[in-house]
């Protein structure tokens, strides 16, 4: 592919349908089936056969019918849709949580980016195509199962190697880079572990996204933040989206809602040597008594802490 070919870099295609491509066939119930373009091939339904030269050479957006008459709606899948679809070994990243990392994380064209726990690849495909062809993306994954089904899936959506994309085999911690990097992306269990290694190539005023699943990983990594002192107050927030129904008087939540997946944790690093400056508060009764085992922010003075844990004791 040319290094000026927009699709070598996006993965989207146009023009008429060709051999080789996928498409998305959707039916009247709005079931959504992928398909692989092939000549000469038929794909098979309950309602007969349909062959696979009736979709190609056609423009995107044009209705074909089996043999037994159920019809299908033909389109190139879009990346959201490829997202949720594409063969999976580890959990990805929806698109409603890829897209506020992307808005969060102030991902750009040019954006020197480091993710780190690849997964399926979902993720990745969503960074590759904010940064553009000047940017890079060096994504690491631990086991090497994962990194080959990313690795296929990313080719497969973009038609082939991504020129901007470096994948690594290995714990972040021990294998990373020393290249200077704009923006970092964790989604792994235990992300603190990692803050050292990260915030060693993350520029000041770069983003550190921390993609968690639980509360306990949440407060740990956000707390480990505070602790170090080299990153700015950590916020945390979840995304819920509900679909509606409208037709006619009829209008309503639909039946279909996706809540909750994953906890975001957003911060920036600060400059060499300087420290960020303490939260002017006191902790919560309990957050920090005697069976927290975690890193006590620098906020928290040893009075606070004695009186949270005494408080904590009275109350349990």
């Amino acid at each position: 592919m040319s290094e000026l070919d927009p699709a070598a870099y996006s993965g989207v295609h146009t023009g008429p349908l060709r051999a080789g491509e996928w498409v998305s066939l959707t039916d009247a119930k709005g079931h959504r089936k992928s398909l692989l373009l092939e000549a000469g091939k038929t794909f098979h339904t309950t309602k007969g056969g349909l062959a696979h030269d009736d979709i190609i050479g056609q423009p995107e957006g044009v209705v074909v019918t089996t043999v037994g008459g159920l019809q299908y709606l033909v389109f190139r899948p879009l990346l959201n849709e490829y997202m949720v679809s594409m063969p999976r070994e580890a959990a990805v990243i929806y698109p409603k949580d890829a897209a506020q990392i992307l808005m969060r994380a102030d991902i750009f064209p040019g954006a020197r980016v480091l993710e780190a726990g690849v997964g399926s690849g979902a993720l990745s495909l969503a960074l590759l195509r904010a940064i553009g062809p000047t940017g890079q993306l060096h994504s690491y994954e631990r086991r090497a199962e994962f990194a080959e089904v990313a690795r296929a899936n990313v080719e497969q959506f973009v038609g082939g190697p991504h020129p901007s994309w470096t994948l690594s085999l290995g714990d972040l911690a021990e294998v990373i880079e020393d290249e200077p990097i704009d923006r970092a992306i964790l989604d792994m269990l235990a992300p603190w572990d990692c803050l050292e290694a990260v915030a060693g190539v993350l520029e000041p005023g770069g983003i550190l996204c921390c993609y968690v699943a639980t509360t306990t990983q949440m407060g740990r990594v956000m707390d480990t933040l505070r602790a170090d002192g080299g990153f700015t107050e950590p916020t945390a927030s979840e995304v819920m989206v509900r679909d509606w129904h409208a037709e006619g008087l009829a209008i309503r939540p639909g039946h279909a809602t996706t809540a909750h997946t994953g906890f975001l944790v957003m911060t920036r690093r600060m400059a060499p040597g300087v420290i960020a400056p303490l939260r002017k508060r006191r902790p919560a009764p309990g957050a920090y008594g005697p069976d927290y085992v975690g890193p006590i922010p620098r906020n928290v003075r040893p009075e606070h802490l004695e009186a949270n844990r005494t408080r904590a004791s009275e109350l349990g």
